[in-house]
């Protein structure tokens, strides 16, 4: 019937622009990596980079957080938990890890946040998972070993791997929080709101754990070398606040709210691929083959996972936690 085509061509347009937000936003977060080796290895610490960060973006949303300031009274629990778990939580505890563990394990371990969504979607809200997206998640974990090369370098350490899953538990409460509202319409809380309020708390906590008043701010005045080329460092810091930060964030928030945490989530594996790119043109470090083969299984496992799942109003079954049917009163508290 003509309706129905409509209806399908407006979810399928609504899935495919989800699909590029997503894409978009792990391109952006990929991107975070390779400005912000330059600042560290010139002389900032890790964590201060981070506070640097996610102050910085903090202050640029600042103007939506006034605007979207009815959602302290409406969501206080939602703006603590998106600030605590999707900006603090994730960027402190894998910071925190990798002081500990090599980068690829803590990297490989953050990104089982899928396979977590999925167990969340499973066992906590006890809704139907598909066996393409799992099998999606499977893949994308597996390519990503590849791509970190997880078999060099296991020198395990037992607080290192706790606060890597730490901080994959903190990136489940990123995508599933994200989702929260997605599908109460225009009672929906606004994700720019969420984000701008997330960024806040994630900034105060930060800054108790970072103490930004002992960090070298000449470092910004200078340069910091970028696979032999020198660059700005308030260049690179200005790319890590805008584009890997709040473009990132916000990118990454709306796709989940278009898709499903679980798919926004496998799609977000391609952040380790895509920073390993760039990492090899900007930096020079060069891929090996087992890390291009990974990083297709890794596009691959996306792209399963991503098809398995329904367009907003679509009849079909629910592939894990996309918002595709009504909820329940239960499914829609937080």
């Amino acid at each position: 019937m003509p309706v129905h085509t409509s209806v399908s061509s407006q979810g399928n347009r609504g899935k495919g622009i989800g699909l590029g937000l997503a894409v978009g936003s792990a391109i952006a977060f990929g991107g975070s990596g390779v400005a912000a080796k330059p600042l560290i290895e010139a002389g900032l610490d890790p964590l201060h980079v981070v506070w640097l960060r996610v102050t910085g973006a903090a202050l640029v949303m600042l103007p939506l957080a006034w605007r979207h300031r009815a959602l302290l009274r409406t969501r206080p629990a939602l703006l603590a938990g998106f600030g605590l778990l999707g900006v603090a939580g994730v960027q402190a505890f894998y910071f925190a890890s990798i002081s500990r563990i090599p980068v690829g394990v803590a990297l490989l371990v953050e990104y089982l946040a899928p396979a977590l969504v999925l167990g969340w979607v499973r066992f906590v809200q006890r809704r139907p998972v598909t066996r393409a997206a799992a099998l999606g998640v499977v893949l994308a974990v597996g390519g990503l070993a590849c791509v970190v090369e997880i078999w060099s370098g296991l020198s395990f350490d037992a607080l290192g791997l706790l606060l890597a899953l730490a901080a994959a538990c903190c990136q489940v409460g990123y995508f599933v929080l994200s989702d929260q509202g997605s599908a109460l319409g225009d009672d929906a809380p606004d994700p720019l709101g969420v984000i701008a309020y997330g960024l806040l708390v994630g900034a105060l906590v930060l800054t108790v754990v970072a103490r930004p008043w002992g960090m070298d701010w000449s470092v910004l005045a200078h340069t910091a070398g970028m696979d032999g080329a020198e660059v700005p460092a308030w260049l690179l810091l200005a790319w890590i606040v805008l584009i890997a930060t709040v473009v990132a964030y916000v990118t990454g928030v709306v796709s989940v709210r278009r898709l499903s945490p679980q798919v926004a989530g496998v799609v977000a594996c391609l952040e380790a691929v895509i920073a390993t790119v760039l990492a090899w043109v900007l930096l020079g470090e060069h891929l090996s083959a087992p890390q291009i083969v990974g990083g297709a299984v890794v596009l691959l496992g996306a792209f399963i996972a991503q098809s398995s799942a329904p367009a907003k109003g679509s009849p079909e079954p629910v592939a894990a936690c996309s918002p595709e049917r009504e909820p329940t009163v239960r499914e829609t508290a937080v």
